[in-house]
């Protein structure tokens, strides 16, 4: 089986606390309603992730904490550097991985661009160049590990919105 990668953004995130800084950020009511949603179409899709690499910032945690109920007893590794990290940090750690299918949990703009950069193939999808919130990709990469991941070498499976759901 070729190794899966699921690329989540995080749910939408609320500003209402001037107090918090952007790493402290929760996510709004509208967040907290897309992601259990996502978390029912990656089931639908047959997603089982056996390793997540998630931010350590607040949004993207639970964004996770909601998907996670539909796909299984995945603890997520909580990464410090894929809070606002770029395509080149992406895919150090994703290298790093050592799941058949992995889940990351990021920020925009690194995330989308790691999207589109990692594809051979961009989805058919109005929405897939912003990446909005909660915007999730399912691709399959060659080969049978992760160390040899590199640009523009995965096939895209599927791509979604909130509103698609």
């Amino acid at each position: 089986m070729m190794p899966r990668l699921v690329l989540i953004r995080h749910a939408k995130s609320g500003w209402d606390d001037p107090c918090l800084t952007d790493h402290q950020r929760p996510l709004a009511p509208r967040g907290q309603e897309a992601a259990p949603k996502i978390g029912a179409w990656l089931a639908a899709q047959g997603v089982m992730p056996d390793e997540v690499l998630c931010s350590d910032a607040c949004r993207t945690r639970q964004s996770w904490d909601l998907i996670a109920p539909h796909l299984g007893d995945v603890v997520p590794a909580l990464v410090p550097a894929l809070y606002h990290a770029g395509p080149d940090v992406i895919l150090r750690h994703l290298r790093g991985a050592t799941g058949q299918c992995v889940v990351i949990v990021g920020h925009n703009p690194g995330i989308g661009e790691f999207a589109g950069m990692i594809l051979r193939t961009l989805p058919d999808h109005a929405a897939f160049a912003a990446y909005p919130t909660a915007a999730t990709l399912i691709a399959d990469l060659p080969g049978d590990g992760w160390g040899a991941a590199s640009y523009g070498s995965a096939t895209p499976v599927a791509f979604t919105v909130p509103r698609d759901l």
